[in-house]
């Protein structure tokens, strides 16, 4: 199963579309989700302050700002 962390923080539209997306690809993939709040740790927030939201898969860097649930089963199918 893969594992996915969505990088966000409140009031965000792109992390708000990020996590539509998120929800449209797991009825057809499943993955396991964690959402983290950069705003809950300070070198988080310094780290991803202008990326969010940012998304891992498997532990690696697989999309920032922008993304739809068609990329998003296309790499989770990878």
């Amino acid at each position: 199963m893969r594992d996915v962390v969505l990088y966000t923080k409140a009031g965000s539209c792109f992390c708000n579309a990020a996590k539509e997306a998120l929800q449209v690809a797991r009825v057809q993939v499943e993955f396991t989700l964690r959402e983290v709040d950069i705003e809950s740790d300070p070198a988080l927030y310094s780290a991803h302050q202008h990326d969010i939201p940012v998304i891992e898969i498997d532990g690696r860097r697989a999309f920032k700002h922008r993304v739809t649930a068609r990329q998003l089963l296309e790499r989770l199918s990878r």
